[in-house]
Order: C-alpha cells, then structure tokens, then sequence
C-alpha cells in the first residue's frame, strides 16, 4: 500500500532522490532556467514537503510552497526510476490538490520545462486540469520553460 506522508527533504534516501532529480534537470536544460529546489531549499518555512512510501521503499516526493496568501506552487515532483509507471505522480498530484483545497488556496501553480523529456509530466498536468498561463512569482518568459495553473473553486 502507497502511503503519502510529510517527510523531510534532507532525509538520506530523500535527498539522493533530490540530487538525481536536480542532475536531470541540468543535463535537460540551461542552468539559468533550472528551477528546481535542493534539499535544503525544500526544507524552508514556506513550503510543505511529502513522500510516497510503500514499505520503507521511497517511490517519490513533491511539495508546495506558498507564493502568495491565496496560491500554491508545486515544487520537486519526482517518481523514482524503479516506481515510474505505476502512478505515484498521479496519486502526488491530487495529495497536493486536496491539500491546497483544504488550506483554502484558490489555485495552484507550477514550471516545467518545454524539451521531450518533460511531455510525460506535462501531459500529467493537463490530465488533473492544469492549462498554460503567462509566468507567476518572480518567473519571467523563458523559452525553456512552461508555466502552468489550476483554478481551485472556492469550498462552501
């Protein structure tokens, strides 16, 4: 059984997964438009930081971090290599989703990267109701990057 709990990302076996997904990104893109967080970062009072475990088998890890009083970015997706396929991003996605629901955000937000090798999480995005929107935060036009963004309906 998959369990979703809030972990800390300096965690041995979290930060390695940390660290092969930071190297992905900068043997996928430029580094100026690398926009991922390491452990440490993630560790930061802003965000909110959670694992996918079967077992003690990490299978993955993303996180939220609060941009403004009413929004949320997703930050670190990350499947590791041996549990792709078998929808942990999904199950990620929608613990993030709800989480934002329940802390009342009225959206979510996100960057990913524009090369092939992000199509699998940008089709993942999509298929949980995120569109494409100009940049958020402090990001700006970048040819490397897609941003995207799900309204969240406000709970009665």
């Amino acid at each position: 059984m998959i369990r979703i709990e809030l972990d800390n990302p300096a965690r041995d076996d979290v930060a390695r997964l940390l660290d092969e997904h930071l190297l992905d990104m900068f043997a996928t893109s430029p580094a100026d438009s690398v926009h991922a967080l390491d452990h440490t970062a993630l560790s930061g009072p802003d965000i909110r930081f959670w694992t996918a475990r079967e077992g003690p088998a990490l299978l993955g890890c993303a996180a939220l971090k609060r941009i403004l009083p009413n929004a949320g970015e997703i930050k670190s997706m990350r499947t590791a290599t041996s549990a792709r396929g078998r929808g942990v991003a999904s199950l990620l996605l929608s613990h993030l989703v709800d989480t934002a629901r329940r802390d009342r955000l009225d959206g979510l937000y996100l960057e990913t990267g524009t090369q092939e090798y992000f199509a699998p999480a940008r089709r993942l995005y999509q298929r949980h109701g995120f569109a494409e929107c100009p940049p958020f935060a402090h990001y700006r036009l970048d040819p490397n990057s897609v941003f995207m963004h799900l309204e969240l309906p406000t709970l009665p």
